[in-house]
């Protein structure tokens, strides 16, 4: 079966022409529809409250979606809570470094950003141990961040700023799809809550370790799986899928490792070596030596010196 239609579980781009998926329409003249299977609701002011947590007892928060940083930003307006100028900011990715310029003055903060990677940003943060970290989450979340901080004996609290439901799919049928793309487990739970898919269903294409599992614990076939070391991207995963079905070669269904990578990362001798890690660029800024770090199995030992940023 030839794949002419897919869904995507995420929101509309703004500009469909600047969309990665654009490019998979133009290539293979295939229909690519977006409709999202979940949505993230901010925690109220009492749920916060009841957390427990003292913002300002922390030097440094951690990013790592748009979701959570409007809703700190948020929670601390309806908190009377002024954040200090000296707050440190660590972002996985810079799109949601740059995302911060909507809150506070970009170039007058201390704001580090990663590469998008688990490794990169563990990496990240460990050479700035002597901080202490407020890291924000969304309910339900993967457990590997918190744990490695756990094992790097890092000074760190956490905060739940969003909560995750399912979003309305009366108006989806997904039977008339070929294939479908998702990247959380929150949307595979989404999908077999609202539809029951029999022989004939489409497709499923999965984004992350995490999302592949529970798409396969629900009894799923999981047919495109990103990110690899082959395929970084889902946009380049279902380039090759849809070319290679499209051409009438057999491509055989997902398998996963017992273990995430993540977890193994977590738990080997020591971090990758040769990746780099860059502080935000801003105008007078420059970031400085950076530092080694090792993992061992019952704790961490970073070394070296944190980076500096100089010229305000």
């Amino acid at each position: 079966m030839k794949i002419k239609n897919v869904l995507v579980s995420q929101p509309a781009p703004v500009i469909a022409e600047k969309s990665p998926f654009h490019e998979i329409v133009l290539k293979h003249r295939v229909n690519v529809e977006f409709h999202p299977f979940i949505k993230l609701e901010g925690v109220s002011l009492k749920e916060f409250r009841s957390q427990r947590v003292d913002i300002l007892a922390h030097t440094a928060v951690i990013f790592t979606s748009r979701v959570t940083i409007d809703n700190f930003f948020r929670i601390c307006e309806e908190a009377r809570v002024t954040i200090p100028e000296t707050m440190k900011y660590f972002c996985n990715t810079e799109a949601i470094a740059l995302y911060l310029q909507k809150y506070i003055v970009y170039r007058k903060r201390k704001i580090f950003f990663a590469e998008g990677t688990f490794s990169s940003l563990v990496e990240l943060i460990a050479k700035h141990k002597d901080e202490k970290f407020l890291l924000t989450l969304s309910e339900p979340h993967k457990p590997e961040m918190p744990l490695a901080m756990e094992k790097m004996k890092l000074q760190f609290g956490k905060v739940i700023l969003a909560r995750t439901v399912s979003a309305d799919l009366d108006a989806v049928d997904v039977r008339k799809y070929d294939l479908l793309v998702f990247y959380s487990p929150s949307e595979i739970a989404s999908l077999t809550g609202k539809f029951t898919l029999g022989e004939n269903a489409p497709k499923i294409a999965t984004f992350g370790h995490g999302t592949a599992r529970a798409a396969l614990t629900e009894g799923l076939t999981v047919h495109v799986m990103a990110p690899t070391p082959e395929v970084p991207s889902m946009t380049k995963a279902l380039d090759i899928y849809i070319r290679k079905i499209n051409a009438g070669e057999e491509v055989p269904p997902v398998t996963l490792e017992e273990r995430s990578p993540d977890l193994t990362f977590i738990e080997s001798s020591k971090y990758a070596k040769g990746r780099r890690v860059r502080t935000a660029a801003r105008p007078g800024a420059a970031s400085g030596e950076q530092a080694s770090s090792a993992l061992k199995k019952a704790s961490v030992k970073t070394a070296g010196a944190a980076t500096k940023s100089a010229g305000k």
